[in-house]
């Protein structure tokens, strides 16, 4: 199988293994549909279950389990911990193999259309699917849950699906469909009944309240187990590994004078996450992909695909793409790149120098350091794909043609998208640039000169994206949009004549 997707859905039944059985049954009916894991829980009354297949089968798969939990749940009698709107709650759609995103996005669409046509359950579209930006985080969509929505959905404008009449199901509830990367559900035990700890830890660590850019996060009760729980979904892991995520949980539980008695996956974890976790943990020097056996095993085996190589050749293909006779990525997408660089060296010097004796009077303004440049980082990698795309868009707004009505409309909103995403690039960067002034006379000896770097690569980031922004701003014919963007140019360059650099 050649092109693979994965499908992940969430349905709100976690107490009735003879319910869960059905909707496998019928998810797994549709031919090369595999299933690769099946969770159940009592006290989120939640079951989560994991398939792949071909794109031409996964939708399918996913509507014939909806149809089996339109007839086996009613939400009218079901309670439980976690948030849910629909008896089938999620169903989102994941590139593995020989597809992208995009691909997942039209599989979404497609299987959103037919669930609210067969079943007259409305669809909402969240992630990459999602139609407008507030729907894109998934918690936007189901704000009040099922209750909430049943009230709301056919007064409020805001809250009318993207298929379907505004008018819930009865007792399905509706449903979010959607495409995303790979995503770790994850939860963390905490030896305290007490869920206002929890609750405080979530929101410590979410992006929506200032955490971490892909971590999102709530504090639950476990009943039967008397515990209070972190719950979270890691939206990137290879941004926000997991390590980061759980040492932050414990230290916060620690503020409280509470342990981390154990943590729990909910589904499947990619393998690279796992290696990104033994190497924090394991502290291996010389640790690489091939370090570990099956890895090796693949490298030599004909048959197999390769793992991953060096770092070097990790970064030739974008490199490659970069000195390509194709304009994207281009300037904006290697000054995005050269902030993220920048913010992950001072995250480097920072971790290393906390460890030190000398410097543990500074703990906490390390720690303060560590939380802030994690999101920039994350983002900063970001904006290096979505500078790309402003790019292509404007490049198709001119190609429109020229006695088109939406031509000129569409070449002014390119513009302002190919303005705005080097202003967050250069937002990003002087943000983190100066978290890491501020700790210049507090960095060990020995990566003094790494910090340096990293300064100068911020520095580099943010004066890059500016001259990006200025090349679009030519041709902006709104003086409002013009005069913001001309302001924040002015305030970046004027910090940095105040902090040159060396």
């Amino acid at each position: 199988m050649n092109r693979i997707v994965e499908c992940v859905p969430n349905f709100s039944e976690g107490r009735r293994p003879e319910v869960v059985d059905a909707i496998v049954d019928a998810i797994t009916s549709v031919s090369n549909v595999y299933l690769l894991g099946r969770e159940m829980d009592r006290d989120h009354n939640r079951a989560v279950i994991t398939v792949a297949g071909p794109p031409e089968s996964i939708g399918q798969a996913a509507v014939r389990g909806v149809e089996a939990a339109v007839r086996h749940i009613d939400l009218t009698k079901h309670q439980g911990e976690h948030p849910r709107i629909g008896a089938a709650d999620v169903i989102p759609f994941v590139p593995i193999r020989g597809v992208t995103l995009d691909d997942c996005v039209e599989i979404a669409k497609s299987v959103g259309r037919e669930i609210a046509e067969k079943f007259h359950v409305p669809v909402y579209f969240y992630e990459a699917a999602a139609t407008q930006p507030g729907r894109a985080n998934l918690e936007n969509i189901r704000r009040g849950q099922f209750e909430g929505l049943r009230d709301e959905i056919g007064t409020h404008p805001d809250r009318k699906p993207d298929f379907g009449e505004p008018r819930i199901h009865p007792t399905a509830g509706a449903t979010v469909v959607g495409a995303r990367k790979p995503l770790i559900a994850y939860n963390i035990n905490l030896n305290t009944p007490d869920v206002a700890i929890a609750k405080e830890i979530a929101k410590r660590i979410r992006f929506s309240s200032g955490g971490f850019r892909y971590v999102k996060a709530m504090g639950v009760f476990l009943k039967d187990r008397n515990q209070a729980q972190v719950s979270m979904n890691l939206t990137d892991f290879e941004q926000t590994p997991v390590e980061l995520v759980f040492e932050t949980v414990r230290r916060e539980a620690q503020r409280y004078g509470v342990n981390v008695i154990g943590s729990e996956i909910v589904g499947l974890i990619p393998q690279k996450a796992l290696e990104q976790a033994a190497t924090f943990y394991l502290q291996v020097e010389n640790f690489r992909p091939s370090t570990i056996l099956e890895n090796r095993l693949s490298e030599v085996m004909p048959d197999a695909p390769a793992a991953p190589g060096s770092m070097a050749e990790g970064l030739r293909p974008f490199i490659g793409r970069v000195a390509s006779a194709e304009p994207a990525p281009g300037g904006g997408s290697v000054a995005a790149l050269a902030g993220a660089l920048g913010a992950a060296l001072g995250q480097m010097a920072v971790r290393i120098t906390k460890d030190k004796k000398k410097y543990q009077q500074h703990a906490d303004r390390y720690a303060d350091a560590l939380d802030r440049l994690a999101p920039y980082t994350s983002t900063l990698l970001e904006l290096i794909d979505a500078d790309a795309e402003a790019y292509n868009r404007v490049i198709a707004a001119y190609q429109l043609p020229k006695e088109s009505a939406d031509r000129e409309k569409a070449i002014q909103e390119a513009l302002t998208r190919a303005t705005e995403i080097p202003s967050r690039t250069a937002n990003c960067a002087a943000e983190a640039l100066g978290v890491l002034e501020q700790l210049r006379s507090i960095i060990y000896i020995n990566v003094a000169s790494d910090l340096q770097v990293g300064l100068q690569m911020l520095r580099s980031a943010v004066r890059g994206a500016i001259v990006n922004m200025r090349i679009n701003l030519t041709d902006l014919k709104d003086p409002d949009v013009r005069m913001r963007y001309e302001d924040q140019i002015v305030g970046w360059e004027q910090a940095l004549r105040g902090n040159p650099g060396t």
